[in-house]
């Protein structure tokens, strides 16, 4: 009888095999297992570059946001100094308009006057003598009123009233004012003012205490200070009667009986006279009688005759305003036909 052999399922060559399949197993799992992590550092190492480079990004939007910053900083003030040039530029324009504007109504009276202009002119340069313009009129400022306590001298100093050779006051106008300071040889106060309205030898107040006291030292300090008085004005002697009158006379005073003197030649403002009548008119009102606190009275020059058009009618406006002036203000006015 053939005896068979027992089989045994579980023999060692079997759990060889098995072992190693499960050896296989796992061995493949970690491999997997690190391909996952090398990926999964794969993908961070890209999201570290990626928000390396967004943090760049963002560092250098920072930096152009703050030089942005300072360009704003740099521009505003540009721009409102740009504002500022633009509103000082119209204001010039809107000005020069204006000044246009005057110089065509100046053109304007210069045409309306021209005639009457070139009358006068060929009626001196026809009788070069010592005639004054005002008939039966001396030609020397003494035959203008006297009675006066307190003087003021308003002198035109401007380029006009100076002779060209040495820039000071022509001659004739300090010996014209020397004259007139020798018909008053005896007077309470003196004051000297140019054609702005500046008080030449100074002012300590207003009123009667405005007034330089009449002294042999004023005198000769006012013909000094003249002599070498070198602050140009403007060609208008108005401005330095205003401030006579606003500033030297004293209504509690009534012992003052005030003169005032206008040394000049040109009546070069926008101003009309009509404008400074009233004006005047309302500083130096008249009484009951028609009598004034104030008298003015006043002497022209002839220099716009001795230089012909050259400066226009501003010559024929200053006689005509100060004709109308003086007589209104109980004064005198004298052109002197020579330099």
């Amino acid at each position: 009888m053939i005896r068979r052999r027992q089989s045994e399922i579980f023999s060692l060559s079997f759990l060889d095999c098995i072992c190693c399949g499960f050896g296989a197993i796992i061995l493949i799992f970690v491999i997997s297992i690190g391909s996952r992590q090398r990926a999964q550092l794969d993908v961070l190492l890209a999201l570290q570059r990626a928000l390396a480079e967004q943090a760049a990004a963002l560092t250098r939007i920072e930096a152009a946001q703050i030089e942005a910053r300072r360009d704003q900083q740099r521009i505003v003030p540009r721009l409102e100094e740009t504002r500022r040039r633009q509103d000082s530029l119209q204001a010039m324009i809107d000005q020069l308009e204006r000044s246009l504007q005057q110089e065509k109504r100046g053109q304007q009276a210069l045409l309306v006057d021209l005639d009457e202009l070139r009358k006068e002119i060929a009626a001196r340069q026809r009788k070069p003598d010592h005639e004054l313009v005002l008939k039966e009129v001396p030609p020397a400022p003494v035959g203008l009123p006297v009675g006066s306590n307190f003087l003021a001298f308003v002198v035109d100093t401007s380029g006009s009233m100076r002779d060209p050779n040495f820039g000071g006051l022509w001659p004739v106008v300090i010996r014209t004012i020397e004259t007139v300071l020798d018909a008053y040889p005896d007077v309470q106060g003196i004051q000297l003012i140019d054609g702005d309205g500046r008080f030449i030898l100074g002012r300590r107040a207003s009123g009667t205490a405005g007034w330089l006291p009449d002294s042999p030292q004023t005198r000769e300090a006012i013909k000094r200070t003249l002599r070498r008085y070198d602050q140009d004005t403007v060609s208008n002697p108005v401005p330095g009667i205003y401030n006579a009158m606003r500033f030297l006379f004293d209504k509690e005073n009534a012992g003052m009986r005030m003169g005032i003197f206008v040394f000049g030649d040109e009546f070069n403002s926008p101003q009309s006279a009509d404008e400074v009548i009233r004006r005047l008119d309302e500083l130096n009102p008249a009484n009951e009688q028609g009598a004034r606190s104030v008298t003015i009275n006043a002497v022209g020059f002839p220099t716009t005759i001795r230089y012909q058009f050259s400066m226009g009618n501003t010559g024929l406006r200053f006689a005509n305003l100060m004709r109308t002036v003086t007589y209104l203000h109980g004064g005198a006015f004298i052109a002197l036909q020579d330099l």
